[in-house]
């Protein structure tokens, strides 16, 4: 027959269970803290590589053959089909009679003001 367990030994035994499954939840916290981290520099590095936002817009039309308006480049009105363009494409569009954005006013800045 057995010996009974002693209390001390039952309360020996509970601690190392739960050292035990503090010791897992512990590294499953931890991998998720790296998990997390790997995501974060990811995330970092992708801002780092992004290209500077262009100066200036041209929106073109549904049929993508003129422009339509020409924007700043942080304009919050400019649509989906517009593309970045340097000053000097968005200046001629301009002097070729394309629409200014009446949000953004890019004229102002371009030095094109109408009479």
């Amino acid at each position: 027959m057995s010996e009974p367990i002693s209390r001390l030994d039952m309360l020996r035994f509970a601690r190392r269970v739960v050292t035990e499954n503090t010791e897992r939840q512990l590294a499953t916290i931890d991998q998720w803290i790296a998990d997390e981290e790997r995501r974060q520099a990811e995330r970092d590095r992708g801002e780092e590589a992004r290209p500077p936002a262009p100066e200036w817009l041209l929106e073109l039309g549904l049929n993508r053959d003129h422009a339509v308006y020409v924007h700043r480049g942080a304009c919050w009105n400019a649509g989906k089909r517009s593309r970045g363009v340097p000053e000097g494409e968005a200046r001629q569009a301009l002097v070729e009679g394309v629409a200014v954005c009446p949000h953004c006013r890019p004229d102002s800045e371009l030095g094109h003001l109408e009479g």
